[in-house]
């Protein structure tokens, strides 16, 4: 019998917002450098509202509600859609090899691991199924939404279990564009998601049985043998460094933001399947057909993330009509791999942007 691969769990409970999320690229950094093993982290947040990789902060979260009901804000370093977190609500994030679970790419490892985790929140007593691009749902509502990117050859992918939570406090922090409800018929964001409490009410397990069914579900799934462990002190130390130099800034949080239409940008949208693209260009030239400066924001997700911001770099003075074959061409050279969208869809969102100029 061969050995089964063996996994590291943490529990690092509830922390404040973006020292969490330096935690998880400490263990990234460690797992990359030899000095971390394959990892299960279970976290949780203070309510925190958190605003995916590349999207754009005052348009996803409602800044001012948050100040005024100390909600903090953070940006993740994975991409995907805003979301809300308290301590009610449960997180866990992988890091692994790639090479671990014998899967290579995002969309099949995406997968694997939802479906690894829908088949642990169902030993809760309840029908979880996986439904694409990376949502967990019961009865057609979302219990867990999740992402990941590859970073060489780790791979880092998130998720959460909505066990207990006040909606009206999510829909008040979150900006819940009406599109994506629109998209699935629905009225209000408090009709699209489901918790574990309001499923099975007073059976609901407190938070080490379901802890304890993740665990188990990955472990029999894919063949590894879990063990209970704490987090180094060097990555401890490594994460408050993240902290004070980058993820706990404000100039990281507000990275990307929308711009103003009126200072003279362009703007295109186009709705994938798999997310939405936003596209801002600022032109140049006596015939204002070159772009000085790009940006795109959205809710996708690519692996690496920071490709997004190579893409912007390699728009600058392109002229109008060579942007397509640019983006394609950017595509073809870069070792990019897309969960959620395709080249096309960067195209279909900047050529949306051109068509107004």
């Amino acid at each position: 019998m061969k050995d089964r691969k063996r996994f590291r769990v943490l529990d690092t409970g509830v922390m404040e917002g973006r020292l969490n999320i330096a935690i998880g690229q400490a263990i990234i950094e460690a797992h990359q450098a030899g000095q971390a093993p394959d990892t299960l982290r279970f976290l949780r947040f203070p309510p925190t509202a958190l605003v995916g990789r590349h999207q754009a902060l005052g348009q996803e979260i409602d800044l001012e509600y948050c100040r005024q009901n100390d909600i903090g804000v953070v940006r993740r370093i994975t991409g995907g859609g805003a979301i809300f977190m308290e301590p009610g609500l449960l997180g866990w994030e992988l890091a692994f090899n790639r090479k671990t679970l014998g899967v290579n790419s995002l969309p099949d490892l995406t997968r694997e691991i939802c479906e690894a985790a829908a088949d642990g929140i169902s030993r809760l007593g309840v029908e979880a199924r996986y439904r694409p691009r990376n949502d967990i749902e019961v009865d057609g509502r979302k219990i867990s939404g999740t992402g990941g990117f590859f970073d060489g050859d780790t791979l880092f992918y998130q998720g959460t279990v909505l066990v207990d939570m006040n909606p009206a406090v999510m829909v008040s922090a979150l900006r819940v564009p009406k599109a994506k409800l629109e998209k699935r018929e629905l009225d209000s964001a408090e009709q699209r998601v489901v918790t574990l409490r309001e499923l099975l009410g007073a059976e609901t397990p407190e938070l080490p049985q379901i802890q304890q069914a993740l665990s188990a579900a990955f472990s029999d799934r894919f063949g590894l043998e879990m063990q209970q462990a704490e987090i180094s002190p060097a990555e401890m130390s490594r994460a408050r460094e993240l902290y004070d130099e980058e993820i706990g800034t404000e100039d990281f949080v507000t990275e990307v933001d929308e711009p103003p239409i009126a200072r003279g940008d362009l703007a295109g949208r186009h709705i994938s399947p798999g997310g939405t693209i936003t596209s801002y260009l600022r032109l140049e030239g006596p015939a204002q057909n070159r772009v000085r400066a790009a940006l795109i924001t959205g809710d996708f997700f690519v692996t690496p993330p920071r490709v997004i911001y190579d893409l912007e770099s390699s728009l600058r003075g392109v002229y109008l009509d060579d942007l397509a074959a640019v983006v394609r061409e950017f595509f073809d050279q870069s070792e990019v791999e897309v969960l959620s969208v395709l080249p096309e869809d960067f195209i279909a969102s900047i050529e949306n942007a051109v068509s107004v100029s």
